[in-house]
């Protein structure tokens, strides 16, 4: 069986954030095909890919319909099968314009004459089926997975840590991937052993689910001599990259550097699950397991969605939404982004749509700063986020550089803790922007 360890070590910083685990025990559902998606270009770090497909054309379910020739891109599949109405200009969550394939359902969903289970030989090869698949980080990055596993000449990764952390509030669907999927997971992992050549693996999950560490240790696996579960403490972000890798490891990955400079790859439960779904089955990257929770949700669930379905369709298959709605949420509330529509579609790595009410959603007066240094205790990469703020606010270059404002990670700790009730994170965001505006 899979070995079971405790580590005490964690990582400095943070906060102790309310779970709100309330979908943890709901079994994922499926959702039926919409009426029509709307599939972007660009779902994942990197270029946008290009439409292959025009207004009229016949699509089929797993057909490639977006590419791009970058290598820092991954390749687009329809959902569904039916017939393309337009294709159309959104704007990303970044502000960016993009271009998106619109497809009215036909309902059939037959699917691609190209969807096989598919055949390889090298691990040049596993790396090209892997990119093929479309296959980007399902925590929330959306970095394209073939990228973070081809690793150069020079680095020697000897551990793969497995994220299941999911330290953010509210979402489960990472913990309903490990109770419901968890032989996939473990047929990843033996996949990623033998791409990587890793000596150690380790399967990060916090101690608040106690089930899905039963269920993963109870596992024989065949390498599961090199394979540990291990339980970690409960504490946002414990499921930040670094964070988890100082925690399991006791490594740190310096300003600048990746996991693979200190001999890590971290890869996601979900995306490590996927892999082995695809070398069975040859579909690509076509549906996504996302928590709909909130406030002013009518039925919270965890529900499987096709990508590129509208966001009101999932909220209708779970009851509606509640007439008092003010904010939607795609990804957790300390890291996700606010959505201006109902009509934006699930992405790839859509793995929450939160829905609050006027009372949960009101954010509180700011006031003056009173150096108290609780932002600077919680920031678990050891900036100052006090100074980011004001450096942002002024539209200092210089200031924003000297304080390292790339460094952060986003994580919202600072903003959760700050007695004034800053808008840390907001403002930081803002002069990320103003920096590399500055360096174009």
């Amino acid at each position: 069986m899979i070995s079971l360890r405790v580590t005490k070590r964690t990582f400095k910083g943070g906060a102790a954030v309310s779970h709100e685990k309330r979908t943890a025990d709901c079994e994922t559902i499926k959702m039926g095909v919409p009426e029509k998606v709307i599939i972007p270009m660009l779902q994942h770090i990197g270029a946008p890919c290009k439409p292959l497909v025009k207004k009229g054309d016949y699509v089929k379910v797993g057909q490639l319909i977006g590419q791009s020739d970058k290598y820092v891109s991954a390749p687009i599949h329809s959902s569904v099968s039916g017939t393309v109405t337009n294709i159309i200009s959104l704007v990303s969550s970044s502000g960016t314009y993009m271009e998106a394939v619109e497809i009215k359902t036909d309902g059939k969903q037959e699917v691609h004459e190209s969807v096989k289970p598919p055949e390889y030989s090298s691990d040049a090869e596993l790396l090209e089926l892997i990119k093929q698949s479309g296959l980007v980080g399902l925590g929330g990055a959306g970095f394209p997975t073939h990228v973070k596993l081809s690793v150069p000449k020079d680095k020697k990764i000897d551990i793969l840590i497995v994220n299941g952390a999911e330290c953010e509030p509210y979402i489960t669907s990472d913990y309903r991937e490990i109770l419901e999927n968890s032989w996939n997971i473990v047929s990843g992992i033996n996949i990623l052993m033998d791409l990587l050549k890793v000596e150690k693996v380790l399967i990060g999950i916090e101690d608040n689910k106690p089930e899905a560490i039963k269920i993963l240790s109870s596992i024989e696996a065949t390498n599961d001599d090199k394979i540990d579960v291990v339980k970690l403490k409960t504490r946002y972000p414990q499921g930040a990259e670094k964070m988890l890798i100082y925690s399991m490891t006791g490594r740190k990955v310096p300003p600048g550097k990746l996991p693979m400079d200190v001999g890590v790859i971290v890869m996601n439960v979900s995306s490590v699950a996927f892999i082995a779904e695809y070398v069975k089955t040859g579909m690509p990257l076509i549906k996504k397991r996302v928590t709909v929770d909130g406030p002013a949700v009518n039925k919270p669930a965890n529900v499987e969605v096709l990508i590129g379905t509208p966001l009101v369709d999932v909220f209708n298959f779970c009851g509606g939404l509640k007439d008092n709605v003010s904010k939607i949420i795609m990804g957790g509330p300390m890291m996700g982004v606010a959505q201006s529509s109902l009509n934006d579609p699930v992405l790839k790595n859509t793995n929450a749509l939160l829905a609050f009410d006027a009372e949960s959603a009101k954010l509180p007066p700011e006031s003056a700063c009173i150096r108290c240094g609780k932002c600077a205790e919680a920031c678990p990469m050891n900036l100052l986020p006090l100074f980011l703020n004001q450096n942002a606010l002024r539209e200092n270059i210089e200031g924003l550089k000297k304080f390292h404002v790339m460094d952060c990670i986003e994580c919202g700790s600072c903003s959760y803790v700050c007695p004034a009730k800053r808008r840390l994170v907001q403002s930081i965001r803002l002069g990320k922007a103003l920096l590399r505006k500055s360096n174009s």
